[in-house]
C-alpha cells in the first residue's frame, strides 16, 4: 500500500511530463479532490476549507460536473481550481485509446481550464503526448490519502497524509460518497496538523 500513497521515483519516472509534486522550497501544499461536485459532500468540503481560508483544487468527473454546475460555479466563485477527471470516470487500463480521449473530451464543456487527472491514477505512458497537447498539466499525486477504501481505518487515512507529507506535496482525498466516513475525519484533522506544521496551502492553477 505504502507505494500507492507516496508513489516511488521509479514509477514517476516512467510518466515523463506528469506533475506528481510541484517545486516548492517553501512549505506549500497542494491539496486535491477528486470525484465530485456532488450534492452533499462538495459543499461540506468548500465550506470546511472556507473556515480554514484554504485553497484547493477539484478534479471534476465530467458527469458530477454536467448535473451539478452550481457547485463548480461555487468551487470557481470561492477561489478554488477546477480540473477534468474525464466524463464517466472512465479508467484508461479498460477501454480503447478512442474511447478514453474521447470521455476526456466528453467533460470538457463543463469543467473550465486546462488541468487533467486520469480516474484512477491509470495511464499509459504513450498517451502522454496527446495529454499535453491537450492539457497544461496532467497532475497524479505525491500523497493519496486512500480514504475511498474501506479496508482502512480512518487514523491510517489521518496518518498517510501527516507521515509522508513535504514540500510541494500533492495531496488526493475525495468528495464523494465512498470516502465520508474517512473523509470528515481526516480531512480537519489533517488540516489542523499542516497548519501547525507550518504549511500553506496553494490552489494549481488551471492554465
Amino acid at each position: 500500500m505504502s507505494w500507492k500513497v507516496r508513489p516511488p521515483q521509479v514509477l514517476r519516472s516512467l510518466f515523463p511530463g506528469t506533475t506528481w509534486r510541484m517545486p516548492d522550497r517553501e512549505k506549500v501544499v497542494y491539496l486535491t479532490f477528486d470525484d465530485g461536485p456532488v450534492e452533499k459532500e462538495t459543499p461540506w468540503v468548500m465550506n470546511l476549507l472556507d473556515q480554514y481560508d484554504v485553497k484547493a483544487t477539484f478534479f471534476c468527473v465530467g458527469e458530477n460536473a454536467d448535473n451539478n454546475q452550481h457547485l463548480v460555479q461555487e468551487l470557481l466563485k470561492q477561489g478554488h481550481s477546477v480540473g477534468n477527471h474525464a466524463y464517466n470516470h472512465l479508467p484508461a487500463w479498460k477501454c480503447s485509446r478512442s474511447e478514453y480521449f474521447n470521455n476526456i473530451e466528453k467533460a470538457r464543456p463543463y469543467i473550465p481550464g486546462n488541468l487533467f487527472r486520469p480516474p484512477h491514477g491509470q495511464l499509459y505512458p504513450w498517451y502522454m503526448s496527446e495529454l499535453k497537447n491537450r492539457f497544461s498539466k496532467v497532475v497524479m499525486w505525491d500523497v493519496l490519502s486512500m480514504d475511498y477504501d474501506n479496508r482502512i481505518s480512518k487514523e491510517q487515512v489521518l496518518r498517510n497524509v501527516t507521515n509522508n507529507v513535504r514540500n510541494g506535496s500533492v495531496i488526493v482525498f475525495h468528495d464523494s460518497i465512498k470516502a465520508w466516513d474517512r473523509l470528515t475525519y481526516a480531512l480537519p484533522k489533517s488540516l489542523d496538523f499542516l497548519l501547525n506544521e507550518g504549511y500553506r496551502f496553494e490552489a494549481i492553477k488551471m492554465d
